[in-house]
């Protein structure tokens, strides 16, 4: 039970790495606020972790709308009748494909939520971790946050973003007591992964995850369980002294050897 009597809100919490995260920070004895653009599944989610109600609720959020983002922080309290403890801004979007084929609206997008709406996230959540004795702030970046690949260029910067943002936040919010982190996961086998395979031109997705797997050095990719526990890991006491740090959970892949494909 590390994180007994938290308080945590999750974004992009309905399914894949967010939705791990939250369910283990509930089993870890937080209370969780399950965020997300899709509601119906947001609530899905919080449901299936908690069907009381009580230690798990949803709220509609799109993280590119300042409001939104302010909206949510408010959400949360009421439902904790406190501060917020941790915040873990998952919610992203991906994007695949030849920067000379991108279309500039979805462009536009990738760096609105990835970049903007993570901004948008940490300045809500912020005003509330501060009353906080125990606050965290966590991002997700990526794998693609210190390395690059081919046909992932806007995503690489949206996420490289994040890295400094990590960096200067956890230098401005360190005197009043709030740790500010971000994971950085190699591709997960979920729905993500797979549309990204698709978009650059996969046609056995199942296969195409095998090589993906077989690439990494460990020879296998990190599961949303490990993206839990590394979430659980930087939110809890047992990190009390990480700030401004990039956790890499990538099955060694930053080291800079695949061992195949």
């Amino acid at each position: 039970m590390q994180l007994q009597g938290y308080h945590a809100v999750v974004t992009g919490a309905a399914r894949g790495l967010g939705a791990a995260a939250a369910k283990r920070f509930v089993a870890e004895g937080a209370r969780v606020v399950v965020a997300d653009i899709d509601g119906e599944a947001a609530r899905a989610c919080a449901q299936a972790i908690d069907a009381s109600g009580e230690r798990a609720t949803a709220r509609v959020c799109d993280i590119a709308d300042p409001a939104a983002c302010a909206a949510l922080v408010a959400q949360a309290e009421s439902f904790f009748g406190a501060p917020i403890d941790v915040f873990l801004a998952h919610a992203g979007l991906g994007y695949a494909g030849p920067l000379t084929e991108a279309d500039p609206e979805r462009i536009r997008r990738i760096v609105e939520v990835n970049v903007l709406g993570t901004i948008y996230c940490a300045q809500a959540a912020l005003r509330s971790l501060v009353r906080s004795p125990r606050a965290s702030l966590i991002f997700t970046s990526s794998l693609q946050s210190v390395t690059a690949r081919a046909q992932r260029s806007v995503y690489t910067a949206s996420k490289h973003a994040i890295v400094g943002l990590t960096k200067a936040l956890a230098l401005e919010y360190s005197p009043q007591g709030v740790r500010v982190n971000a994971i950085a996961p190699a591709s997960s086998d979920t729905p993500f992964l797979r549309t990204q395979l698709e978009a650059v031109g996969a046609r056995d997705v199942d296969q195409a995850v095998r090589e993906v797997a077989a690439s990494m050095p460990l020879g296998w990719l990190p599961t949303p369980e490990d993206f839990a526990d590394a979430a659980v890991f930087l939110a809890s006491t047992s990190a009390r002294s990480i700030t401004g740090h990039n956790l890499l959970l990538d099955s060694g892949a930053a080291a800079g050897f695949f061992r195949r494909g």
